[in-house]
């Protein structure tokens, strides 16, 4: 795998690294950036892919965001691995924004609790009342997503698609420009006397 490590980190590590990138967020940031970038397929089916991966990831269903966004995808055209890759958009800095903003509008359109209340509405055993306990946040949180999510997905469209365009415009021209100084360096130098 490209850019792996020579020594294998124990799982803990592992899950401190994705919570809390070694390096740091800004150049986790850039390699993502660059990873996206560099896909290969067309800018809109790049952009495309990013856009559902993002729009979905406004979702509650934490764990499922992938399984979700491929489908749309492949269905839409969208870039999978793009798809795949707009899905972080829902990471532990972001989830607790996307989270409260997806309740609260969703609550604007739907109703639901105003305020969590400790002990009386949530059961001791979650695994036994299952969705009728937490449907009434569920609920709202689903229909709150879906408008957030088309806004966020449209907003990454535009971006990744004029970054993407760009990209490999500036791209096109280095590699036109490296092959006119191999061409020139190349061609036999004239005789001085013809």
């Amino acid at each position: 795998m490209l850019f792996r490590s020579r020594e294998t980190p124990d799982p803990i590590t592992r899950i401190r690294t994705a919570v809390w990138p070694t390096r740091s967020w800004s150049r986790s940031f850039e390699y993502f950036k660059k990873r996206v970038l560099r896909l290969a397929g067309s800018p809109h089916a790049v952009a495309l892919g990013v856009a559902i991966g993002v729009a979905v990831a406004f979702t509650p269903f934490l764990g499922f965001h992938i399984l979700i966004a491929l489908p749309i995808a492949y269905v839409l055209g969208g870039n999978l691995v793009a798809a795949a890759l707009g899905t972080a958009f829902a990471n532990p800095l972001t989830i607790p924004f996307i989270w409260t903003g997806s309740y609260r509008l969703g609550r604007f359109f739907v109703g639901g609790p105003t305020r969590f209340r400790s002990g009386g509405d949530v059961p001791a055993n979650l695994a036994e009342k299952s969705l009728h306990a937490i449907w009434p946040v569920i609920k709202p949180m689903i229909v709150g997503s879906i408008p957030l999510g088309i806004a966020a997905g449209i907003i990454a469209y535009f971006i990744v698609l004029m970054a993407t365009s760009g990209f490999r415009a500036m791209r096109r021209e280095r590699l036109a420009a490296a092959r006119q100084r191999s061409e020139g360096l190349s061609k036999p130098a004239p005789a001085e006397g013809a």
